[in-house]
C-alpha cells in the first residue's frame, strides 16, 4: 500500500501462514532442545515426515537434517525395524485421536546408528507438540534415550517432557518480567528472604516486597515453589 502523502510503501499487517507458525514454534523451542540429554525429533503429522531433529540425534545417525528431509518416508525403513513400526505408529495414532494435553505414549525402538552395525535399543516417548487453529494435532515431539541398565531413563524422559511443556506454556509470562524481577526471582530461588535480597541488590525492603507481589501477579505464582520452578526452567540458577 502506498502512503498518499509521501508515496512510499507502508507495510501491511497479514496473518502468519501455517508454515510460519510452525517455524516460529520450533525456533522458540530450539534453545531448550540443545541441552536435552536425549534425541529430540519433531514430526509433521499430515506430511508424515521429520521436520526437526536435534544435533545430538543427527550425530548419532550420522546424517544432516537436509539428508533426512530428502529421505522422505525412507527415513523410517533406513533407521528402524519395519516389524516394530506398525506397533508404535498405532500408539501415536491413538494419542492423536484422544488429543489430550498431558498424555504421553512411550515405547521401545531398535535403531540403526552410525556407531555400530548392531541395533541399539532406545526408550522413546511422544506427545503432541503443536495444534492447528481448529485445535487438531499438527506436530508431535519425540524424545528418545538409549537404554542404560545402570540408570533409569523412564523418569528422566518424563521430566524432560514436562519441563519442555512448562517452558512452552510459560515463555510469554517469563518474557513479561523486567530484568530486576528476574534478579529477584533468582535470589528467592536460592532461599534469600526480602531483607537479604534488599541488601544484596541495594534496594529498600519495601521495594523488594513490591517486586515480589508483581512477580507473583505476572506469573500467577501462589507459592515460593512456583517461583523456584520458573527459576530452574528458565536457567536463572
Amino acid at each position: 500500500m502506498m502512503c498518499p502523502a509521501y508515496g512510499h510503501v507502508v507495510p501491511q499487517h497479514r496473518d502468519m501462514t501455517l508454515k510460519e507458525k510452525i517455524d516460529r514454534e520450533i525456533a522458540s523451542s530450539i534453545a531448550g532442545f540443545q541441552h536435552v540429554p536425549a534425541v529430540v525429533i519433531i514430526h509433521h503429522i499430515a506430511e508424515q515426515r521429520v521436520i526437526y531433529m536435534s544435533p545430538y540425534g543427527l550425530d548419532i545417525l550420522g546424517v544432516t537434517m537436509q539428508e533426512i528431509v530428502d529421505m522422505g518416508s525412507d527415513y523410517f525403513t533406513r533407521f528402524f525395524v519395519q516389524e516394530e513400526i506398525d506397533y508404535y505408529v498405532n500408539l501415536i495414532f491413538g494419542l492423536l485421536q484422544r488429543n489430550n494435553d498431558d498424555e504421553v505414549v512411550s515405547y521401545f525402538q531398535q535403531v540403526r546408528t552410525k556407531a555400530s552395525p548392531d541395533l541399539k535399543l532406545y526408550f522413546t516417548a511422544t506427545r503432541i507438540f503443536m495444534r492447528d487453529d481448529e485445535g487438531q494435532p499438527l506436530l508431535t515431539v519425540t524424545l528418545a534415550s538409549p537404554i542404560d541398565e545402570e540408570h533409569s531413563v523412564f523418569n528422566k524422559i518424563e521430566r524432560l517432557l514436562d519441563e519442555n511443556d512448562f517452558l512452552r506454556r510459560n515463555k510469554d509470562l517469563f518474557a513479561s518480567l523486567t530484568r530486576r524481577e528476574k534478579e529477584i526471582i533468582k535470589q528467592i530461588a536460592i532461599g534469600k528472604n526480602s531483607p537479604e535480597i534488599a541488601k544484596q541488590l541495594s534496594l529498600s525492603e519495601d521495594t523488594v516486597k513490591t517486586h515480589r507481589r508483581n512477580i507473583k501477579r505476572k506469573l500467577g505464582a501462589e507459592t515460593q515453589y512456583d517461583i523456584v520452578r520458573f527459576a530452574q526452567a528458565f536457567d536463572l540458577l
